[in-house]
């Protein structure tokens, strides 16, 4: 159901996203608001905008309440959506003033077999539609478990299906692809896969444990001093969507969970560090980063899958914004003309100049985000910037915290696409919606956050990592996780359009719980679960070995085929891959590597591994023996050592890494030090 909201202005709110009005979860019924002292003045036609929202949404025959409340727990209720409530009539009041131009999105309807052709594109198995047997498309499906096999099937027989019905061009019957006996009734069962062993492969037949534990050595999310004292463990050696069938059913699960708005009631969650260390998103080259994609999207609908959800997304007319300027221009535009002044930045220049004036200054300021500047003072300010940013003649003195913040969330507002993309925030509505165990959120929450764009991510990463800072400073600026949940939400997920959904905007506690999930467990989201990478290793060795098969055959080298087989053949290096001189390229023993270090005065080393060296080591004696004699263009570097070639395309290894696992997993692969790019 669409509905057009309008009060006395003529700029009404839209989200992209859209949902079933029975699943939504237990939202609050009624709104009274109740001005704290810590609340700036609005005024009296503000607070009657925000009333009159607030009515439209305690229409109780929509969703009769399940729990019952005390007056204080409606009484902490009412404050927090006064939050959001308040920060939606700011956006409005900004829109109506002229601070902000218009960007209408229209969502776009699709029949099935459509959306079904766009997801398979999106998974990179765009030859399943042209009938093509390329081979990075076959060496996809190789690297695929049950679940995920079983997600394509399904998508690959409706569309099928669909352009049977509409009779279009001859497609490839399902059993050409997976080799099954009746295309209609996939024959993939959902079963529990082993975590990874040293070699990077997967084992069936083993359930993965899920337990509490109590230790440092991980990457811990627990934010906060009152955090829960059991922690959970996260295993990232199996796929999601293959460990849904040790959890309970969902029938089992409660129909609603209402969101507790204390902090310390979220769970405490890390990842211990496997053999191979953690591996961030900025690890990985394009290459592999872009195969990350593909595999989180079939994960994810894997994953949605097997918790019965039907992953939904919103096809989108593409809007052009601006193509010069700060405000409403599109992040790819914004950083490809930053990167003329700052080459290889990834998050725009003014961005990041608003965080770095906040972080100086506004993290002690009370209500800093909840308190609106000046609207006259944002508007000129605004101006002000769009001519002399670049130029180097903008004051930053003459900016308050209020206004600065301000301006930060204008920016993010006016972004020609979402932060988190049109296309899948019906997905991080459904996650909340539909799911009810906070572990099951937070690793579809995961997928997600590894299928945005690059400068989505990246600008994402900064941003929230400026607001768990404000969070940190609650003793000060009086503003905890929840409210500054309350208050980023609109802005993330609430966007200026045509129309406006009544149900979209009745979710208002669904997206701050969506960023209240984002700020706390951040540190999760920006790695790559270590499934996830042994399957681009996988992906990678079948390329190779297909390449290499056709290469030799065209070259008739079957006298060296009958030799030595494809597997043990040192693959072809890519692109861009050092290459080490003839005279370090002799043969090796096995469990000894040659690190090379172009920067350092010594250039190479051998180093003999056991089972106990580490990245870090590595690193420590090279640093140790060049000390003195370094290249003056290292120094004051922070250098890491990197995974080059092989099985992966370029892989910056964890410090912790125990090299002898990475050495067994790519045997191939040229071990270099440099300097980390940021």
């Amino acid at each position: 159901m669409i509905m057009e909201i309008k009060d006395s202005g003529s700029v009404v709110l839209t989200a992209y996203h859209s949902y079933t009005p029975s699943r939504i979860p237990i939202m609050e019924q009624t709104f009274v608001p109740e001005i704290s002292s810590s609340h700036s003045p609005i005024s009296r036609k503000s607070l009657q905008r925000c009333q009159g929202i607030n009515r439209m949404l305690s229409n109780e025959s929509l969703h009769p309440p399940v729990f019952s409340r005390s007056n204080s727990q409606a009484s902490m209720d009412s404050t927090s959506m006064e939050d959001f409530w308040c920060e939606v009539e700011s956006i409005k009041e900004s829109s109506e003033n002229g601070q902000e131009e218009q960007t209408l999105l229209e969502v776009k309807p699709a029949d099935e077999g459509e959306l079904e052709a766009e997801w398979l594109q999106e998974v990179g198995l765009s030859t399943l539609i042209s009938g093509a047997e390329e081979e990075d498309g076959q060496a996809l499906l190789s690297t695929l478990t049950r679940t995920q096999a079983a997600a394509v099937q399904k998508r690959y027989n409706t569309y099928t299906q669909t352009m049977r019905k509409k009779n279009k061009h001859t497609v490839r019957d399902v059993r050409d692809i997976f080799g099954v006996s009746d295309s209609s009734k996939p024959t993939f069962e959902t079963a529990p896969v082993s975590p990874v062993p040293s070699n990077g492969l997967q084992l069936p037949g083993q359930k993965p444990a899920w337990k509490s534990v109590s230790s440092n050595s991980c990457l811990d999310c627990g934010l906060d001093k009152d955090s829960p004292s059991v922690t959970e463990e996260l295993f990232h050696e199996v796929s999601f969507s293959e460990s849904i069938t040790v959890l309970p059913k969902r029938r089992e699960w409660p129909n609603n969970q209402r969101f507790k708005k204390d902090d310390s009631a979220l769970p405490k969650f890390i990842v211990r560090k496997s053999r191979f260390g953690l591996t961030e998103t900025g690890d990985l080259s394009l290459e592999d980063m872009k195969k990350i994609r593909y595999l989180s999207l079939i994960e994810l609908t894997a994953f949605y899958d097997a918790l019965g959800i039907e992953l939904k997304r919103n096809r989108t007319e593409r809007v052009k914004g601006r193509e010069n300027g700060l405000f409403g221009v599109p992040l790819t535009i914004l950083l490809e003309n930053d990167q003329k002044k700052v080459p290889g930045i990834k998050v725009p220049l003014i961005f990041q100049k608003l965080l770095l004036k906040l972080e100086e200054t506004g993290l002690e300021t009370e209500g800093i985000l909840r308190v609106p500047g000046s609207a006259s003072r944002v508007k000129n300010l605004h101006q002000e910037l769009e001519t002399k940013f670049y130029e180097d003649l903008f004051d930053w003195d003459q900016v308050r915290n209020n206004d600065a913040a301000g301006l930060l969330k204008m920016f993010i507002r006016e972004l020609p696409s979402p932060l988190f993309t049109v296309e899948y925030l019906p997905a991080f509505i459904m996650l909340v919606e539909r799911i009810s165990k906070i572990k099951l959120q937070l690793q579809a929450l995961h997928l997600l956050i590894l299928l945005l764009p690059d400068a989505s991510r990246d600008t994402a990463k900064a941003f929230l990592q400026f607001l768990k800072k404000v969070v940190a400073n609650e003793g000060k600026n009086k503003m905890n996780l929840w409210n500054v949940s309350m208050i980023v939400a609109p802005n993330l997920f609430i966007c200026k359009g045509k129309r406006a959904n009544q149900e979209e905007m009745q979710a208002a506690a669904t997206t701050a719980h969506i960023v209240r999930l984002l700020i706390r467990y951040q540190d999760i989201l920006w790695t790559v679960p270590s499934f996830l990478i042994s399957q681009v290793r996988k992906m990678n060795e079948a390329a190779t070995n297909n390449s290499k098969r056709q290469l030799m055959f065209d070259k008739g080298v079957r006298k060296l085929l009958r030799r030595k087989t494809i597997e043990r053949e040192r693959p072809e290096r890519s692109e861009g891959i050092v290459t080490l001189p003839p005279c370090l390229q002799s043969d090796i023993p096995e469990g000894v590597i040659r690190v090379y270090a172009p920067l350092h005065s010594k250039v190479s080393m051998a180093i003999q591994l056991n089972s106990q060296t580490k990245a870090k080591d590595i690193l420590a004696r090279f640093h140790c023996e060049n000390s003195c004699g370094s290249s003056e263009n290292m120094k004051g570097q922070s250098q890491s050592l990197y995974e080059i070639g092989g099985n992966i395309g370029q892989h910056c290894l964890d410090p912790d890494a125990y090299m002898l696992d990475v050495y067994r997993a790519n045997p191939q692969a040229e071990w270099v030090i440099k300097p980390k790019t940021s």
